[in-house]
């Protein structure tokens, strides 16, 4: 059984930053452990013993890590704003790969760019969140629906619409870091038009 120590999200674990896990646990794939839920990015100062909520974070996370590799093979997560790309750069890159497959849904960019970074030896292909979740989005780009995994428990999904993303990845025009920086807009308010 593989356990969260062999992989790459042991370190994170330990640093406390896996945060409102909806999964966490083997994924029926020999040797592959996966996470759903948040990365605390960036910790607030705390005073005395008091739990106050990240700075920020990459939220959403759909991941799997495969046992004594320390690298995290697949991820899929949103960034409510571009500018959290340097808190990533320090606690998420050093646990991806080049060969590895991941996807950035950021809020402030256009709704219709679609682009490939590199970060490192790292390529990232990032994307719009249309006001929508990361699990909804991935599905949508993989071209899969629930009748296609419903029989699957919830460690069997995320493998599946994980290694879907993986067959479905496209490149998409390649553009510097620091111009991806330069095209971000405000940051939309998330909690906008929504119904009280």
């Amino acid at each position: 059984m593989t356990s969260i120590e062999s992989t790459a999200f042991g370190g994170l674990d330990s640093e406390k930053r896996l945060l409102n896990a909806t999964f966490k646990g083997p994924t029926g794939k020999p040797g592959y452990y996966g996470f759903r839920g948040d990365f605390a990015l960036e910790f607030q100062q705390q005073k005395a013993d008091e739990a106050r909520p990240p700075e920020y974070k990459l939220e959403q996370i759909l991941a799997v890590a495969k046992e004594g590799t320390g690298k995290i093979e697949i991820l899929a997560g949103y960034l409510h704003d571009y500018a959290y790309f340097e808190a990533f750069k320090k606690v998420v890159l050093p646990l991806l790969s080049p060969e590895g497959t991941y996807f950035i849904f950021v809020n402030n960019i256009d709704f219709l760019a679609k682009y490939t970074i590199t970060l490192g030896d790292v390529t990232l292909t990032v994307l719009p969140c249309d006001e929508s979740t990361v699990w909804k989005e991935v599905n949508d780009f993989c071209g899969v629906d629930k009748n296609d995994y419903k029989k699957l428990d919830a460690g069997g999904k995320l493998q599946f619409v994980l290694d879907k993303l993986v067959e479905a990845k496209e490149t998409f025009e390649t553009i510097s870091y620091e111009e991806g920086q330069a095209r971000a807009e405000p940051v939309k308010n998330r909690n906008e038009n929504r119904p009280v």
